[in-house]
Parts: structure tokens; sequence; C-alpha cells
């Protein structure tokens, strides 16, 4: 069986299923989404998940973080964090400002964790679940010092790129049914009890 590790940039799905169908399929299982894109002769040997905790928003935190465990207590997903930076937004027309907190290292962690796989030898497939442009130097290094290895790419809800598509060996969307038949239970128990929901706006 073909080797795969799925490698998914956290934001650019979460923003990119919220842009295209708003918060329906935000409870995903990105392990069953993983297995979903696989073929018959492929084995999936871990899924990583990128993102960064958001911070100074109290209802998101609480989501995202009810979210995070989730995936921890109902999957074997793996989770790798960058970091929040806070930025403030000025309006050129009327001056006023705003926070604008920018991810940070998201890219980093995927094009390293990629890298250091492909140099253990722990793939066949890398398959990469991004939009993201930033990954092309990564996966071009790679391609040239690991000719063996097949790279994918499948985008997000309206995160498609064709400068990424044109770097990989094979790439795909994401649709409604994938994200659909991928979601977690509505709760989830953790050995100590406490209940992992849905949030109510995520229905």
């Amino acid at each position: 069986m073909q080797r795969v590790i799925t490698y998914i940039d956290g934001f650019n799905l979460y923003f990119g299923m919220k842009t295209k169908f708003g918060n329906r399929y935000l409870w995903l299982n990105v392990e069953a989404l993983s297995m979903s894109l696989l073929l018959h002769s492929q084995s999936l040997v871990a899924t990583k998940y990128f993102t960064s905790r958001v911070t100074n928003q109290p209802d998101k935190e609480r989501r995202q973080k009810e979210y995070l465990e989730a995936l921890v207590e109902g999957t074997s997903s793996k989770l790798f964090f960058g970091r929040y930076q806070s930025n403030t937004t000025e309006c050129k027309g009327c001056g006023s400002v705003w926070p604008s907190p920018k991810e940070k290292m998201t890219d980093v962690n995927i094009a390293t964790e990629m890298m250091m796989d492909a140099f253990t030898d722990t793939y066949d497939t890398a398959l990469l679940i991004s939009g993201d442009t930033d990954l092309i130097p990564p996966i071009n290094a790679i391609r040239r010092h690991f000719p063996g290895k097949r790279i994918g790419v499948y985008f997000p809800p309206n995160r498609h790129s064709l400068a990424l598509q044109k770097v990989v060996d094979f790439s795909g969307l994401i649709g409604r049914s994938k994200l659909r038949d991928s979601q977690l239970p509505d709760t989830i128990t953790k050995p100590n009890g406490y209940v992992l929901t849905r949030p109510a706006t995520w229905i």
C-alpha cells in the first residue's frame, strides 16, 4: 500500500468553508476527510492539522477550543500550532483603526513537516489541503531532492490556485459532499466525562 500523509492548512480550510458554505460544515473530521481523498491502493499514515489559537475573541476562542479538543478526542490527527500576531488596520479614507491579527508560522510548520517526513521516508505521497502559494518553494524542494515522492493538493472551497496546481503531481477540489460526509459526531465524551458539543451556530 502507498503511504499517505495529509497536511491540512487549518485556517485556509476554515475560511474557504465559511466563505462558501457558512458555518454548516465547520465541525469537520479532518481525518475522515483525508480518508475520503485516498485511492484504494493508498493507506493513511497520519493526518497533520496546522492552525493557530485565536486570541482576544472569547466566543471564537471557546468554539475553537471545543473543536480542537474534539479533533484530539475523536480522531488520531496530530495538531501543530503557529501563533497570532497582533496587528492593526487603518482606513485611509476615515482614519479608523481596528485590530487585524495575522496568523504566523503555519506555512513554515507545514513546510518543515513535509520536508522532514520526506527525509525520514515516512510517506510515499504527501497530500496538501491548502491554496496557499507560499508552499510552492518547499514543494519544489521536495520534488528536487526526493524525486520518488508524489505530492498532491486538494483545494478548500474558494481557495484554488493555478500556480500551486502547476507544481504538484495531481490536484482536486473539496466539494460539499466530502465535507458533509466527514463531520464529527455532534457530541464527544472525554475520559473525564466532559462532553464536547458542536457549537450551536455550526449547525
